[in-house]
């Protein structure tokens, strides 16, 4: 079985997120999308919600598995038993960072590979980050995500 890990803060879920994971789904049998906490982020929504909102967008597809977890995304790879880690790219920056991280994780672990994804052009600008400010400032966020976010706006 081929099984890969999509792994990010995911706060929130993006279009863009959903774009990366719609390009490898026919590569994969299972893909585990993994909320990870990241501790430069300050994370505004729960994971609970965020697991939630991931879970309801794919309901009733097999493939995918919606999983929180601490620590190194690495070792989560070796506890699912997957050989890929996916990760989108929106930009030159993006790539730079990306780049850095699969080396050190090529180091920690030879046996997974990082598959870099680009985002299609229509989703390139977006963040998590920019929706959580359209979000905070009562702006519509409603073309970068497939849901509705809670109203308890700071």
């Amino acid at each position: 079985m081929k099984i890969a890990v999509f792994a990010g803060s995911f706060c929130p879920f993006t279009k863009g997120h959903e774009d990366i994971l719609q390009k490898v789904m026919p590569l994969f049998d299972t893909i585990y999308i993994a909320i990870g906490h990241n501790i430069r982020k300050k994370d505004i929504f729960s994971v609970e919600e965020r697991m939630g909102w991931i879970e309801h967008l794919y309901a009733g597809n097999e493939k995918i598995r919606v999983v929180s977890y601490t620590g190194l995304t690495v070792d989560l790879c070796q506890q699912v038993g997957a050989q890929y880690m996916i990760r989108g790219i929106r930009n030159a920056a993006d790539y730079q960072a990306e780049e850095e991280l699969r080396l050190v994780n090529a180091k920690l672990n030879p046996d997974v590979q990082t598959l870099f994804v680009p985002a299609s052009p229509e989703w390139a600008a977006v963040s998590s980050s920019m929706v959580r400010e359209l979000w905070a400032l009562k702006a519509d966020y409603s073309a970068f995500i497939s849901y509705p976010l809670p109203d308890n706006r700071p």
